[in-house]
């Protein structure tokens, strides 16, 4: 996969700080009317997260690593699971199921540069069309913006039209650029689209 670059000018952020992001924590309604805890990743949630993506349909897999993925080597699970909320963010959705929590899905920006990010997201095939994205999209934002971040941007298939409609709605100027087989994504934290709330933390 080509690396991803910013295109946006850089100014000066005025960062909001509000909450540690190792510490972060927001609680969310589901579509379905259940909550969800959308919280930083943690070490403990090694087996939340593994089952999560255990849950997920080849496709789905395809979709978020642009290639089959069935397992993943111990390298690997370390570099999604332990990471330093400064360079690497992450953040899990656990939601109240009648069995107990359990963990939905996650999302994660990388910095690339500095002041820009690469940011991609996994739901699990039960919870898929919840909002569980959109949701972990919206509190990725919060943390970008308060860390100095001037962007996000990702690499979305074509076909994935969900993810392109959680990228639309994320509250934030988009712009996409489209290349045979990849949509290049930018969203611009240095601007907010008119008529869209900011959101807190809990």
């Amino acid at each position: 996969m080509a690396a991803l670059r910013c295109r946006l000018a850089i100014l000066d952020p005025v960062p909001d700080s509000r909450m540690s992001p190792s510490e972060y924590s927001a609680i969310e309604t589901l579509r379905n009317g259940r909550r969800a805890e959308i919280r930083a990743l943690k070490p403990a949630d090694r087996a939340g997260l593994l089952e999560a993506v255990a849950h997920m349909s080849e496709e789905a897999r395809y979709r978020r690593f642009f290639a089959p993925k069935r397992s993943f080597s111990e390298q690997e699970i370390e570099f999604y699971l332990n990471v330093d909320f400064v360079g690497h963010v992450a953040l899990v959705a656990v939601v109240d199921e009648p069995a107990g929590p359990v963990v939905a899905g996650g999302g994660r920006y990388i910095v690339s540069e500095p002041g820009c990010a690469e940011v991609a997201f996994a739901v699990d095939d039960a919870h898929q069309g919840l909002g569980i994205a959109s949701a972990l999209m919206r509190h990725l934002i919060v943390i970008a913006r308060e860390a100095g971040m001037k962007a996000l941007i990702a690499e979305v298939l074509p076909d994935n039209a969900p993810m392109l409609k959680v990228f639309e709605r994320s509250g934030v100027p988009v712009t996409t650029r489209r290349e045979t087989g990849v949509v290049h994504v930018t969203l611009d934290l240095l601007r907010r689209e008119a008529g869209r709330a900011g959101i807190q933390p809990k």
